[in-house]
């Protein structure tokens, strides 16, 4: 589709709950597994697209959940009730939350027991009430009410991911929907696990974008006759190396996965952070070479509006000409195409996604067995 699929963070809040829950339930007798598991069959037997909620506003990112002036800057329970709880907050860049039909709530710091009430992970369908989404703006993104939709650059899937602000304004959540309310020794394994899962996903994920525009830089070489030259065969090469990095990072972090005590499989953390990392770079260099070799016109082109009009839509179609025989409006489309995926919501969401690259460098740098590198060294330099 060249743009975000939105299914990916409900499948790893699913993957990492259920991990979760099941542990919960060994500790304290509770049943949170069984309740998600019938969750579970419920949004599969219905094919329901999940959004996994999990970014708070956050407030004074100095103080946590607890310490807030204003305690709504996260989710949490504002009253619990024998057939379930209520609650309130909100969490943001919610991607994929208006084209869902559940919403799957979790906690987004480790917590203690202060911040108990934030330590909340349910379920919850997007027209319960007191659910309010808001949506994001992006660059460009008026170009969608016009009636020139060349310029708009991808017509069938757009260039986002659904993004939005999901608030919860004293919303009921039954029992049979509640999967932790105040164990917050597991927050911090909760937010582990799911990370892991979304940062192993990244790798693929933005492969996909990355082969659209790859595709599409290729094409606009052939048709402005610069496809032969050395210099253009390079950098996409270079960008087929970058993307098929990527790819293979993310197959990576599944291969070397290991069953938890739940039997949901979990993926190998730092081959998942390592990936994401590489994301935050690689996507970035794709794009950045896209650009280069489409050149100014991702920057500088007329409108739809001007190749239609009929006062200068004739010097519109002799001026961004190319090679002999193809339109001019191809070499315009796939322009605009290229202009979508290398500015704006994308590249953003390979930066900041699955969590900001100074996260990734702190799993990496924490989980880097670096006593055991310092012993092997030591050990072949003669060290005792």
């Amino acid at each position: 589709t060249g743009s975000c699929f939105q299914r990916c963070v409900g499948l790893d809040g699913i993957n990492a709950v259920y991990s979760v829950a099941y542990e919960i339930d060994k500790k304290h007798g509770t049943d949170y597994l069984d309740r998600f598991k019938k969750w579970l069959a419920y949004i599969q037997d219905e094919n329901l697209m999940v959004v996994g909620a999990m970014t708070n506003p956050k407030g004074d990112r100095s103080k946590g959940p607890a310490d807030q002036l204003d305690p709504d800057q996260y989710v949490h329970v504002v009253k619990r009730c024998s057939d379930g709880v209520v609650i309130k907050g909100a969490k943001i860049h919610m991607t994929g939350g208006v084209n869902s039909h559940e919403i799957l709530v979790m906690p987004t710091v480790a917590m203690d027991e202060r911040s108990k009430d934030y330590a909340i992970v349910c379920a919850v369908p997007v027209d319960d009430p007191g659910v309010t989404m808001i949506f994001g703006r992006q660059a460009n993104d008026d170009r969608r009410d016009n009636k020139e939709r060349i310029d708009f650059g991808k017509l069938s899937f757009g260039a986002v991911g659904g993004e939005a602000v999901i608030a919860f304004e004293n919303v009921f959540v039954p029992k049979e929907r509640v999967f932790m309310d105040g164990e917050t020794e597991f927050t911090g394994s909760l937010i582990y696990r799911f990370a892991a899962h979304h940062r192993a996903n990244y790798g693929a994920c933005k492969t996909g974008l990355m082969d659209v525009l790859i595709g599409a830089v290729a094409y606009l070489a052939q048709i402005q006759g610069t496809a032969k030259a050395s210099h253009i065969r390079d950098k996409v090469t270079e960008m087929i190396h970058l993307c098929e990095t990527l790819y293979s990072s993310s197959i990576a972090c599944s291969v070397e996965g290991w069953p938890t005590p739940s039997g949901a499989y979990m993926v190998n953390t730092m081959l998942a952070n390592v990936c994401k990392q590489n994301v935050t770079r690689h996507h970035f260099e794709v794009a950045r070479l896209a650009v280069d070799i489409a050149g100014g016109l991702i920057a500088t082109l007329p409108s739809e509006y001007d190749l239609r009009s009929e006062e200068v839509g004739e010097l519109v179609r002799k001026y961004f000409s190319g090679v002999g025989g193809v339109p001019p409006e191809y070499r315009i489309k796939i322009v605009r195409l290229i202009e979508a995926m290398t500015g704006g919501t994308s590249l953003v969401e390979s930066m900041h996604g699955a969590g900001s690259p100074q996260a990734q460098r702190i799993m990496i740098f924490r989980e880097g067995q670096l006593d055991k590198k310092i012993k092997l060294a030591k050990a072949l330099a003669g060290i005792p």
